[in-house]
């Protein structure tokens, strides 16, 4: 889907909308009146709707539920430049408790990118709602210290 600068119009040149799922164009249709309005309002409001966002859960209840951890790699030139310090995450975990991304929260940007690559090797319990698996948003804390 194309980024458009503020002030730029969303309709093409021929006055149609493109709509858009993956950055793949489902169909276009005419904008305009009361109808076609309607018709933009309700296309974006199910879509908003129909993603689930994953259930937030707390750094405790995300570090009791990780199975199995893999420690980062401290970055030479963060050992050579005596660079320590917190690294701040969000992981991502899928219905089945594997890592699907990693978000960087903060930290010195040497050592966020070897913590990220380390958390998205975890896997956690699936974590639960309404007695179902569900997506889950874990915050994770790692400390780099010489």
């Amino acid at each position: 889907m194309p980024d458009y600068p503020a002030g730029h119009s969303y309709l093409n040149s021929s006055g149609f909308l493109p709509i858009y799922n993956n950055m793949k164009r489902l169909f276009r249709f005419r904008v305009g009146g009361f109808l076609g309005t309607l018709a933009v309002a309700a296309i974006f409001l199910y879509s908003g709707f129909a993603q689930d966002a994953p259930k937030k859960v707390t750094k405790a209840e995300g570090m009791n539920a990780v199975t199995a951890k893999v420690p980062p790699e401290y970055p030479p030139i963060a050992k050579q430049l005596k660079i320590e310090g917190p690294v701040e995450l969000e992981a991502v975990v899928s219905e089945t408790g594997a890592v699907e991304k990693v978000n960087i929260v903060s930290g010195n940007p040497v050592l966020t990118r070897p913590a990220a690559d380390a958390v998205k090797k975890w896997k956690f319990a699936p974590f639960t709602a309404d007695g179902k698996a569900v997506k889950a948003l874990v915050p994770v804390g790692l400390s780099f210290k010489l």
